[in-house]
């Protein structure tokens, strides 16, 4: 797990290679290190993530990003969501309106990233 300050944020960019992120122990254990940390951004890339999270019926989803916002955390989800946006009308609006806030992003790579948080550290 890469620690890094970006734009005055303390990220955790989860490897690509990691372990799945498939239940809520998951989540809890993304919180515990998030917080052990320091951190208060948890960039995990799209391959981490089990497809039921692209599932909105399973719940997955709003369970995560719910339980991540309650603890004060933002979340990115890295790398190419297009597939689950063109197959679920449903996650292409979750999508675009967890993009218009702050709490979460889905955003394209590595660079996206850095721009969104240069973008709002400029506010």
């Amino acid at each position: 797990m890469p620690i890094e300050e970006l734009h005055g944020v303390r990220v955790d960019r989860l490897d690509v290679d990691g372990p799945a992120i498939a239940t809520d122990d998951d989540t809890s254990d993304l919180i515990g290190g998030a917080w052990s940390n320091r951190v208060t951004l948890i960039a995990i890339p799209v391959e981490r993530l089990d497809e039921r999270f692209f599932d909105l019926s399973s719940g997955f989803a709003g369970e995560m990003l719910g339980k991540l916002g309650n603890y004060r955390l933002r979340i990115a989800i890295v790398g190419d969501v297009s597939e689950h946006t063109a197959a679920s009308s449903a996650f292409a609006a979750l999508v675009r309106e967890s993009n218009r806030g702050d709490g979460a992003w889905f955003l394209p790579d590595a660079a996206a990233l850095e721009t969104r948080l240069a973008d709002r550290a400029r506010r």
